[in-house]
């Protein structure tokens, strides 16, 4: 047999971290170069990862459920050669007696040994999920134990007097939900959210978009809000630059590059941020045309690792889904700044013609911008969110 070849999980996945999903291959199996052998999954995008080399798969290091950091190492190949046909393949060798980053990471975060948990991956491995549950039961332990009061009898679960238990059952986490929430935390507890919300005024932009619509529809293209939005945060950028950042210790990163993720919602599962690069330099009809097909390809989970790179500042459009405000909207990590719309909807204002106020109905929506106060003030924020506005309010091109 020869040495032995890693195999990696990829170095860029847009610093955030992987979860192992399936392996498409068993240990034992020949595999071919380029053939898929694991699928990953992260908060934006699953991928497979091929085999690098012809071979036999001699091991796999990590399990369905383990966190795989870029670079890990999640199997090896063998570089011997299987007659799959005649049934000659050697019987593999035993795994190596050793535990996976993600189990000896949580070993450390919960205080257990994983020698002593049960393992219920391949050939009674232990994975990060056997950890967790071990963790969960520890601490459901130490509750009962904590408790002072006497026990009392079991209760109709369908009762609703109070202190009776309800009925429940659990839906188990998809590596996506995770990543997402473990960017989330990170987000909140490395970044002072601050919130300004100011009122924008659509009637400008939908008469543009009654009068242009149809043309585009012609060359196949929707012209939807979220163009004119993505393409009024570029005029802001240009205005306040400071708020396409990055923080970092000893200097702010301000991005020339104005590369905008959308949010897109893909139901129970989760959401995905496609980026749209260099906005700066894209038409509204250009911003049309990149949002209809990423928001096409995110529905379909047909996104690359590429697709999802490289944002410097984000939309949430939250308001699609009927909501008026949400404050505050978690900033997309390590960005300093994240854009909320609301719905959409008419209104009563009060707005002064010839001098004189009149009270009219017009489509407004709330927008928020959320700010890593580390980097941005509330002055820069405010100006940002001014020159935003008059965009959308002064649209006349």
């Amino acid at each position: 047999m020869g040495d032995l070849i890693d195999i990696n999980a990829p170095i860029e996945q847009e610093g955030t971290k992987a979860v192992v999903r399936n392996w498409l291959k068993k240990v034992g199996e020949s595999v071919k170069s380029g053939d898929p052998l694991v699928e990953l999954e992260t908060d934006k995008v699953t991928q497979e990862v091929a085999a690098p080399a012809d071979g036999i798969l001699e091991e796999i290091l990590m399990e369905n459920g383990d966190d795989a950091m870029p670079g890990a190492v999640l199997g090896r190949i063998g570089g011997r050669v299987a007659d799959v046909g005649q049934g000659t393949v050697d019987t593999p060798p035993p795994h190596p007696a050793h535990f996976s980053p993600a189990v000896r990471h949580a070993a450390e975060e919960y205080g257990i040994d994983p020698a002593t948990v049960r393992g219920t991956g391949r050939d009674g491995r232990v994975s990060r999920a056997d950890m967790d549950r071990a963790f969960a039961a520890k601490a459901e332990r130490f509750e009962a134990a904590a408790r002072t009061e006497p026990p009392v009898p079991a209760a109709d679960p369908v009762s609703v007097d109070s202190g009776t238990a309800a009925r429940s059952h659990r839906t188990p986490h998809s590596g996506m939900r995770n990543a997402i929430a473990a960017h989330m935390l990170q987000s909140v507890t490395t970044a002072p959210h601050v919130t300004a919300v100011f009122e924008a005024d659509f009637t400008a932009i939908m008469r543009h978009r009654e009068q242009h619509r149809g043309k585009l529809a012609a060359e196949g293209i929707t012209l939807s809000y979220t163009a004119y939005i993505v393409s009024a945060c570029v005029a802001a950028m240009r205005a306040v630059p400071e708020v396409n950042s990055r923080w970092h210790e000893d200097a702010l990163e301000i991005f020339d590059d104005i590369n905008v993720g959308v949010g897109t919602a893909l139901g129970d599962k989760g959401l995905v941020v496609p980026v749209i690069h260099q906005a700066q330099h894209l038409s509204l009809a250009e911003i049309a045309a990149k949002l209809q097909d990423l928001t096409a390809r995110a529905r379909s989970n047909a996104l690359s690792a590429a697709d999802m790179r490289g944002g410097t500042f984000t939309i949430s459009n939250h308001g699609v889904s009927g909501s008026l405000l949400a404050a505050p909207i978690i900033i997309n990590q390590p960005q300093s700044a994240i854009l909320g719309v609301g719905k959409l909807e008419k209104r009563v204002v009060v707005r002064e013609i010839d001098g004189v106020d009149t009270i009219q109905i017009r489509p407004m929506a709330y927008v928020s911008l959320t700010i890593d106060h580390r980097a941005l003030d509330g002055h820069q924020t405010n100006m940002w969110l001014t020159h935003f506005v008059q965009t959308l309010e002064g649209w006349t091109q």
